[in-house]
């Protein structure tokens, strides 16, 4: 029975994977900090406490696996944290928690990980990007600039590995519903009375909450990950999203960059006022 480990099981995504694997024949450990506090795993796996930004906590959460089954097959990094806000009100502090969860928390997990692989001939690795890993969405600056790190170092990690037997594979999910809020945070300054970005925050918020509640369910992107890990030769990337969202990757690599981002921006602008020219 291949082994795998899934950091940031304990909600959304996360959660959604470490069931799917788990039911698919996987014997699957669901890492996450909630699972210290004595909260239940997902249906089928082993939990086992898990905080990304620690290290020593990253270190002792892959040792009890590797002592339990004595080899990681697949790694899934699903932790993940949102802070919303405009780029200037933003903290830098507020932005280097995000990085050190999303960004950081992937590369501490790889690199504890990946001797274990190379030492067993191979391994499978998925990292959990975004859309917007592939292109900026306005107030969420210090999340897209975590996915789009996310990007660019597993890119490079797949040629790096690959002459292991470790194959890399991002995957991109657009809107889904559910789970969100437990991860997701404002700026402190964010929306304040008297912001510039008041009024436009507010409707990026609005359209935000709006594109999730009409999302692909978890499963969805679930199922999509288990076919990747059975394959013999994993996709690179995977793009899971709803018909809209696919189009909007499609029109970033297509359309000249003002043009999108035009459009983009539009998109998550506030409506106009009933009368309002």
């Amino acid at each position: 029975m291949p082994v795998a480990l899934v950091a940031g099981a304990s909600s959304g995504l996360g959660r959604a994977v470490a069931r799917r694997l788990a039911a698919d024949g996987w014997r699957t450990y669901a890492g996450a900090r909630a699972f210290a506090r004595g909260e239940a795993p997902p249906e089928g796996c082993q939990a086992v406490p898990l905080d990304v930004t620690d290290g020593a906590s990253v270190s002792d959460c892959v040792r009890r696996v590797l002592d339990a089954e004595g080899r990681i097959d697949a790694l899934v990094n699903c932790a993940a944290l949102l802070t919303l806000g405009s780029g200037e009100e933003t903290s830098v502090e507020e932005i280097r928690r995000v990085l050190d969860t999303n960004f950081l928390g992937a590369v501490r997990m790889v690199q504890a990980v990946l001797p274990a692989m190379r030492a067993q001939g191979g391994g499978r690795i998925v990292q959990f990007s975004s859309l917007n890993g592939l292109f900026g969405i306005p107030f969420q600056g210090a999340y897209t600039a975590s996915k789009h790190a996310l990007e660019g170092w597993s890119e490079c990690l797949a040629m790096e590995t690959r002459p292991f037997g470790v194959q890399v594979t991002l995957v991109a999910p657009g809107d889904c519903r559910g789970g969100s809020d437990a991860y997701r945070l404002h700026a402190r300054a964010a929306g304040l009375e008297g912001s510039p970005y008041a009024a436009s925050y507010a409707g990026a918020c609005a359209r935000i909450r709006a594109d999730e509640s009409g999302g692909l369910p978890p499963e969805r992107v679930a199922r999509a990950v288990s076919r990747a890990l059975r394959r013999r030769r994993p996709p690179a990337r995977i793009i899971v999203a709803g018909p809209d969202q696919r189009l909007a990757a499609w029109l970033h690599d297509l359309l000249p960059g003002h043009w999108f981002y035009r459009i983009l921006a539009a998109y998550y602008s506030p409506p106009k006022k009933e009368g309002r020219r």
